[in-house]
Protein backbone atom coordinates (compact mmCIF):
# COMPACT_ATOMS: atom_id res chain seq x y z
CA UNK A 1 0.00 0.00 0.00
CA UNK A 2 2.99 2.66 0.59
CA UNK A 3 4.70 1.51 -2.35
CA UNK A 4 1.56 2.21 -4.25
CA UNK A 5 0.76 5.68 -2.85
CA UNK A 6 4.36 6.60 -3.14
CA UNK A 7 4.07 5.75 -6.78
CA UNK A 8 0.78 7.46 -7.29
CA UNK A 9 2.19 10.58 -5.51
CA UNK A 10 5.12 10.90 -7.59
CA UNK A 11 3.32 10.22 -10.59
CA UNK A 12 1.15 13.09 -9.97
CA UNK A 13 4.38 15.41 -9.37
CA UNK A 14 6.55 14.28 -12.40
CA UNK A 15 3.39 14.91 -14.24
CA UNK A 16 2.37 17.79 -12.81
CA UNK A 17 5.64 19.63 -13.39
CA UNK A 18 5.61 18.52 -17.20
CA UNK A 19 2.63 19.66 -17.85
CA UNK A 20 2.48 22.97 -16.47
CA UNK A 21 6.07 23.78 -17.45
CA UNK A 22 4.85 22.70 -21.16
CA UNK A 23 1.26 24.82 -21.13
CA UNK A 24 2.80 27.58 -19.49
CA UNK A 25 5.04 28.03 -23.07
CA UNK A 26 1.84 28.33 -24.21
CA UNK A 27 1.17 30.91 -22.35
CA UNK A 28 4.04 32.89 -21.78
CA UNK A 29 4.07 32.53 -25.82
CA UNK A 30 0.97 34.01 -26.12
CA UNK A 31 1.44 36.97 -23.51
CA UNK A 32 3.99 37.48 -25.96
CA UNK A 33 2.34 37.54 -28.96
CA UNK A 34 -0.70 39.61 -27.94
CA UNK A 35 -3.42 37.17 -27.02
CA UNK A 36 -5.68 37.06 -24.46
CA UNK A 37 -5.68 33.77 -22.11
CA UNK A 38 -8.99 32.64 -20.78
CA UNK A 39 -8.13 29.77 -19.13
CA UNK A 40 -4.94 27.86 -17.39
CA UNK A 41 -5.66 24.24 -16.15
CA UNK A 42 -3.57 21.72 -15.02
CA UNK A 43 -5.84 18.38 -15.13
CA UNK A 44 -8.91 18.12 -16.93
CA UNK A 45 -12.91 18.32 -15.57
CA UNK A 46 -14.19 20.02 -12.78
CA UNK A 47 -12.02 22.35 -10.86
CA UNK A 48 -10.86 22.16 -7.12
CA UNK A 49 -9.72 25.05 -6.98
CA UNK A 50 -9.73 28.09 -9.42
CA UNK A 51 -8.89 32.31 -9.54
CA UNK A 52 -8.57 34.91 -12.04
CA UNK A 53 -5.60 36.98 -12.10
CA UNK A 54 -5.76 40.73 -12.95
CA UNK A 55 -5.81 40.19 -16.96
CA UNK A 56 -8.79 37.62 -16.50
CA UNK A 57 -7.35 34.81 -17.06
CA UNK A 58 -8.77 32.05 -15.00
CA UNK A 59 -6.09 29.36 -13.44
CA UNK A 60 -7.66 25.67 -12.48
CA UNK A 61 -6.26 22.70 -10.54
CA UNK A 62 -8.61 20.02 -12.15
CA UNK A 63 -9.64 16.46 -10.64
CA UNK A 64 -8.21 14.38 -13.20
CA UNK A 65 -4.63 15.07 -14.03
CA UNK A 66 -3.58 13.65 -16.99
CA UNK A 67 -2.67 16.69 -18.89
CA UNK A 68 -3.59 20.26 -18.97
CA UNK A 69 -4.71 23.29 -21.66
CA UNK A 70 -4.33 26.55 -22.65
CA UNK A 71 -7.44 28.18 -23.57
CA UNK A 72 -6.65 30.86 -26.11
CA UNK A 73 -8.95 33.98 -26.85
CA UNK A 74 -10.28 32.95 -29.82
CA UNK A 75 -9.37 29.87 -30.45
CA UNK A 76 -11.61 28.42 -32.58
CA UNK A 77 -12.59 29.45 -36.26
CA UNK A 78 -14.96 32.25 -36.69
CA UNK A 79 -17.33 30.23 -39.25
CA UNK A 80 -17.50 27.75 -36.18
CA UNK A 81 -18.78 30.20 -33.36
CA UNK A 82 -21.74 32.22 -33.02
CA UNK A 83 -22.12 35.53 -33.96
CA UNK A 84 -22.89 36.42 -30.38
CA UNK A 85 -19.49 34.71 -29.47
CA UNK A 86 -17.50 35.98 -31.79
CA UNK A 87 -19.20 39.85 -30.63
CA UNK A 88 -17.35 38.83 -27.13
CA UNK A 89 -13.95 38.86 -29.14
CA UNK A 90 -11.19 41.83 -28.05
CA UNK A 91 -10.03 43.28 -30.94
CA UNK A 92 -6.52 43.14 -31.35
CA UNK A 93 -6.23 39.80 -28.67
CA UNK A 94 -7.75 36.73 -31.11
CA UNK A 95 -5.70 33.81 -31.90
CA UNK A 96 -7.22 33.21 -35.31
CA UNK A 97 -6.55 36.89 -35.76
CA UNK A 98 -2.71 36.59 -35.15
CA UNK A 99 -0.36 36.42 -38.52
CA UNK A 100 1.01 32.76 -39.19
CA UNK A 101 4.04 33.06 -37.89
CA UNK A 102 2.38 33.93 -34.26
CA UNK A 103 0.44 31.34 -34.15
CA UNK A 104 3.40 28.86 -35.02
CA UNK A 105 5.19 30.75 -31.66
CA UNK A 106 2.27 30.26 -29.67
CA UNK A 107 2.32 26.47 -30.53
CA UNK A 108 5.54 25.49 -30.43
CA UNK A 109 6.32 26.95 -27.76
CA UNK A 110 4.94 24.75 -25.42
CA UNK A 111 7.57 21.71 -26.75
CA UNK A 112 10.16 23.87 -26.72
CA UNK A 113 9.42 24.84 -22.84
CA UNK A 114 9.80 21.26 -22.24
CA UNK A 115 13.34 21.40 -23.83
CA UNK A 116 14.55 23.96 -22.21
CA UNK A 117 13.16 22.52 -18.75
CA UNK A 118 15.04 19.20 -19.74
CA UNK A 119 18.11 21.24 -19.87
CA UNK A 120 17.95 23.85 -17.27
CA UNK A 121 17.62 20.57 -14.83
CA UNK A 122 20.39 18.39 -16.47
CA UNK A 123 22.46 21.60 -15.70
CA UNK A 124 21.64 22.07 -12.51
CA UNK A 125 22.52 18.39 -11.34
CA UNK A 126 25.60 18.77 -13.48
CA UNK A 127 26.90 21.87 -11.47
CA UNK A 128 25.68 20.73 -8.11
CA UNK A 129 25.80 17.02 -7.68
CA UNK A 130 27.81 16.29 -10.63
CA UNK A 131 27.78 14.83 -14.37
CA UNK A 132 26.76 10.75 -13.87
CA UNK A 133 28.83 8.29 -15.58
CA UNK A 134 28.05 5.22 -15.39
CA UNK A 135 31.73 3.36 -14.92
CA UNK A 136 32.73 0.44 -17.43
CA UNK A 137 32.57 -1.94 -14.54
CA UNK A 138 30.51 -5.05 -14.74
CA UNK A 139 27.76 -4.37 -11.87
CA UNK A 140 26.99 -8.27 -12.10
CA UNK A 141 27.17 -10.93 -14.86
CA UNK A 142 24.55 -12.62 -15.74
CA UNK A 143 24.43 -16.65 -16.04
CA UNK A 144 24.58 -18.33 -19.27
CA UNK A 145 25.43 -15.07 -21.05
CA UNK A 146 28.33 -13.99 -23.40
CA UNK A 147 30.37 -12.84 -20.28
CA UNK A 148 30.06 -15.16 -18.06
CA UNK A 149 31.33 -17.86 -20.45
CA UNK A 150 34.33 -16.08 -21.03
CA UNK A 151 34.87 -16.36 -17.54
CA UNK A 152 33.72 -12.01 -16.24
CA UNK A 153 33.74 -11.43 -13.09
CA UNK A 154 31.15 -8.73 -11.00
CA UNK A 155 34.23 -5.64 -10.60
CA UNK A 156 36.05 -6.52 -13.63
CA UNK A 157 36.38 -3.14 -15.37
CA UNK A 158 36.82 -3.35 -19.09
CA UNK A 159 39.63 -1.23 -20.68
CA UNK A 160 39.59 -1.50 -24.58
CA UNK A 161 37.27 -3.97 -26.86
CA UNK A 162 39.78 -4.92 -29.46
CA UNK A 163 41.30 -2.28 -29.28
CA UNK A 164 38.91 0.50 -28.82
CA UNK A 165 39.54 2.54 -25.57
CA UNK A 166 36.36 2.16 -23.47
CA UNK A 167 35.44 5.38 -21.12
CA UNK A 168 31.86 4.66 -19.62
CA UNK A 169 29.46 1.98 -19.69
CA UNK A 170 27.52 3.67 -22.74
CA UNK A 171 31.01 2.87 -24.81
CA UNK A 172 30.65 -0.87 -23.88
CA UNK A 173 26.88 -1.10 -24.74
CA UNK A 174 27.26 0.77 -28.08
CA UNK A 175 30.49 -1.30 -29.47
CA UNK A 176 28.74 -4.47 -28.04
CA UNK A 177 25.32 -4.24 -29.56
CA UNK A 178 27.09 -3.63 -33.04
CA UNK A 179 28.73 -7.40 -33.24
CA UNK A 180 26.37 -9.64 -32.77
CA UNK A 181 27.58 -13.11 -32.21
CA UNK A 182 31.00 -11.74 -33.29
CA UNK A 183 34.23 -12.62 -31.30
CA UNK A 184 36.12 -9.99 -29.97
CA UNK A 185 39.05 -9.06 -27.52
CA UNK A 186 38.25 -7.50 -24.24
CA UNK A 187 41.06 -5.98 -22.22
CA UNK A 188 40.27 -5.43 -18.60
CA UNK A 189 41.58 -4.71 -15.09
CA UNK A 190 40.48 -7.36 -12.31
CA UNK A 191 42.34 -5.81 -9.24
CA UNK A 192 45.98 -5.62 -9.83
CA UNK A 193 46.53 -7.83 -13.10
CA UNK A 194 45.45 -6.37 -16.47
CA UNK A 195 44.05 -9.40 -18.52
CA UNK A 196 43.14 -10.09 -22.35
CA UNK A 197 39.91 -12.03 -22.72
CA UNK A 198 38.44 -13.35 -25.85
CA UNK A 199 34.54 -13.53 -26.12
CA UNK A 200 31.76 -14.27 -28.16
CA UNK A 201 28.76 -12.04 -27.64
CA UNK A 202 25.09 -13.22 -27.84
CA UNK A 203 23.36 -12.01 -30.55
CA UNK A 204 18.79 -11.00 -29.92
CA UNK A 205 16.45 -9.67 -32.28
CA UNK A 206 14.90 -6.70 -32.11
CA UNK A 207 12.82 -6.08 -35.40
CA UNK A 208 14.65 -7.30 -38.51
CA UNK A 209 17.77 -5.91 -36.42
CA UNK A 210 20.22 -8.39 -34.67
CA UNK A 211 21.81 -6.83 -31.68
CA UNK A 212 24.76 -8.03 -29.91
CA UNK A 213 24.23 -8.83 -26.09
CA UNK A 214 27.71 -9.07 -23.51
CA UNK A 215 25.38 -10.30 -20.68
CA UNK A 216 27.13 -7.63 -17.77
CA UNK A 217 25.14 -5.06 -15.75
CA UNK A 218 26.26 -1.41 -14.77
CA UNK A 219 26.69 -1.01 -11.68
CA UNK A 220 29.38 1.73 -9.99
CA UNK A 221 28.58 5.48 -10.76
CA UNK A 222 31.10 7.85 -10.83
CA UNK A 223 30.05 11.96 -10.83
CA UNK A 224 32.44 14.23 -12.24
CA UNK A 225 32.19 17.48 -11.13
CA UNK A 226 32.02 20.40 -13.23
CA UNK A 227 32.06 23.69 -13.63
CA UNK A 228 28.68 25.94 -14.24
CA UNK A 229 29.47 26.61 -18.02
CA UNK A 230 30.18 23.03 -18.37
CA UNK A 231 27.14 21.73 -17.02
CA UNK A 232 25.12 24.23 -19.14
CA UNK A 233 26.88 22.38 -22.25
CA UNK A 234 26.14 19.30 -20.80
CA UNK A 235 22.83 20.05 -20.11
CA UNK A 236 22.30 20.83 -23.56
CA UNK A 237 24.44 17.82 -25.04
CA UNK A 238 22.49 15.52 -22.63
CA UNK A 239 18.95 17.03 -24.26
CA UNK A 240 20.25 16.63 -27.69
CA UNK A 241 21.67 13.18 -27.03
CA UNK A 242 18.10 11.86 -25.45
CA UNK A 243 16.22 13.49 -28.25
CA UNK A 244 18.43 12.11 -31.24
CA UNK A 245 18.42 8.26 -29.46
CA UNK A 246 14.81 8.83 -29.10
CA UNK A 247 14.06 9.61 -32.46
CA UNK A 248 16.58 7.10 -33.93
CA UNK A 249 14.22 4.27 -31.86
CA UNK A 250 10.75 5.66 -32.85
CA UNK A 251 12.17 5.40 -36.67
CA UNK A 252 13.19 1.77 -35.84
CA UNK A 253 9.48 1.13 -34.84
CA UNK A 254 7.99 2.60 -37.33
CA UNK A 255 10.74 0.60 -40.19
CA UNK A 256 10.10 -2.73 -38.41
CA UNK A 257 13.75 -2.89 -37.05
CA UNK A 258 12.89 -2.70 -33.34
CA UNK A 259 9.82 -4.08 -31.55
CA UNK A 260 7.03 -1.78 -30.25
CA UNK A 261 7.36 -3.52 -26.58
CA UNK A 262 9.29 -1.00 -25.42
CA UNK A 263 6.78 1.12 -25.76
CA UNK A 264 4.85 2.66 -22.48
CA UNK A 265 2.32 4.80 -21.27
CA UNK A 266 0.89 6.47 -18.04
CA UNK A 267 1.06 3.06 -16.24
CA UNK A 268 4.57 2.28 -16.87
CA UNK A 269 5.25 6.10 -15.99
CA UNK A 270 3.57 5.89 -12.98
CA UNK A 271 5.46 2.51 -11.84
CA UNK A 272 8.80 4.20 -12.74
CA UNK A 273 7.85 7.46 -10.86
CA UNK A 274 7.64 5.37 -7.50
CA UNK A 275 10.71 3.36 -8.13
CA UNK A 276 12.80 6.36 -8.89
CA UNK A 277 11.47 8.63 -6.23
CA UNK A 278 12.63 5.57 -3.77
CA UNK A 279 16.15 6.35 -5.12
CA UNK A 280 16.16 9.63 -4.07
CA UNK A 281 15.60 13.21 -5.58
CA UNK A 282 18.44 13.37 -7.68
CA UNK A 283 16.85 10.29 -9.61
CA UNK A 284 13.90 12.03 -9.79
CA UNK A 285 14.94 15.20 -10.82
CA UNK A 286 16.83 13.17 -13.87
CA UNK A 287 13.88 11.29 -14.79
CA UNK A 288 11.53 14.61 -14.76
CA UNK A 289 14.20 15.64 -17.33
CA UNK A 290 14.26 12.47 -19.10
CA UNK A 291 10.61 12.32 -19.49
CA UNK A 292 10.67 16.34 -20.27
CA UNK A 293 12.43 15.75 -23.20
CA UNK A 294 10.17 12.53 -24.42
CA UNK A 295 6.89 14.92 -23.97
CA UNK A 296 8.42 17.72 -26.30
CA UNK A 297 9.39 15.50 -29.14
CA UNK A 298 6.53 13.79 -28.63
CA UNK A 299 3.97 16.67 -29.12
CA UNK A 300 6.26 17.88 -32.03
CA UNK A 301 5.43 14.75 -33.82
CA UNK A 302 3.61 16.09 -37.24
CA UNK A 303 0.08 14.12 -35.96
CA UNK A 304 -2.92 16.09 -36.21
CA UNK A 305 -4.06 17.06 -32.87
CA UNK A 306 -0.78 17.53 -31.62
CA UNK A 307 1.51 20.69 -31.76
CA UNK A 308 3.19 19.44 -34.15
CA UNK A 309 0.29 18.59 -36.56
CA UNK A 310 -0.82 22.36 -36.36
CA UNK A 311 2.51 23.58 -37.30
CA UNK A 312 2.67 21.58 -40.15
CA UNK A 313 -1.08 22.73 -41.23
CA UNK A 314 0.83 26.67 -40.52
CA UNK A 315 3.52 25.49 -42.82
CA UNK A 316 1.39 24.79 -45.55
CA UNK A 317 -0.66 28.07 -45.00
CA UNK A 318 2.36 30.03 -44.93
CA UNK A 319 3.31 28.59 -48.41
CA UNK A 320 -0.10 28.67 -50.06
CA UNK A 321 -1.13 31.92 -48.45
CA UNK A 322 -3.72 30.78 -47.37
CA UNK A 323 -5.44 28.56 -44.80
CA UNK A 324 -5.87 24.94 -45.33
CA UNK A 325 -9.61 23.99 -45.96
CA UNK A 326 -11.44 23.21 -42.92
CA UNK A 327 -12.29 19.95 -44.95
CA UNK A 328 -9.14 18.75 -44.54
CA UNK A 329 -7.84 19.73 -41.06
CA UNK A 330 -11.14 17.95 -40.28
CA UNK A 331 -10.38 14.91 -41.81
CA UNK A 332 -6.68 15.50 -40.66
CA UNK A 333 -7.66 15.79 -36.80
CA UNK A 334 -9.60 12.52 -37.04
CA UNK A 335 -6.87 10.32 -38.13
CA UNK A 336 -4.54 12.27 -36.21
CA UNK A 337 -6.89 11.07 -33.42
CA UNK A 338 -7.42 7.94 -34.18
CA UNK A 339 -3.68 7.34 -34.51
CA UNK A 340 -3.38 8.67 -30.67
CA UNK A 341 -6.16 6.46 -29.82
CA UNK A 342 -4.41 2.96 -31.15
CA UNK A 343 -1.09 4.56 -29.67
CA UNK A 344 -2.58 4.41 -26.60
CA UNK A 345 -3.83 0.81 -26.24
CA UNK A 346 -0.78 -0.17 -27.29
CA UNK A 347 0.77 1.61 -24.70
CA UNK A 348 -1.22 0.66 -21.96
CA UNK A 349 -1.25 -3.18 -23.26
CA UNK A 350 2.53 -3.17 -22.87
CA UNK A 351 2.14 -1.49 -19.56
CA UNK A 352 -0.50 -4.45 -18.31
CA UNK A 353 1.86 -7.28 -20.00
CA UNK A 354 5.36 -5.58 -18.88
CA UNK A 355 6.76 -7.05 -15.91
CA UNK A 356 5.35 -5.69 -12.85
CA UNK A 357 2.13 -5.67 -14.87
CA UNK A 358 -0.13 -8.55 -15.11
CA UNK A 359 2.81 -10.88 -15.35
Amino acid sequence: MIELLRSVLAFLVVLGVLVFVHEFGHYAAARWRGVHVEVFSIGFGPAITSWRDRVGTVWKLAWLPLGGYVKLHGQERAEDVSDEVKARWMPGKVFHEKNVGSRAIVVAAGPIANFILAIVLFAGLFATAGRPVIMPVAGGVLPDSAAARAGLHVNDRILTISGQPINSFGDIQSIISAHPAEKLTLTIKRGDQTLTVPVVTDSRTSGDTKVGMLGIAGGEIEYQHVSLPAALIGGVTQTWDITRDTIVGVWQMITGKRGTEDLGGPLRIAQLSGAVAEQGPLYLIQFIALLSVNLGLLNLFPIPVLDGGHLLFYLAEALRGRPVPPRVQEYGFRAGLALLVGLFILATWNDLTHPGGFH
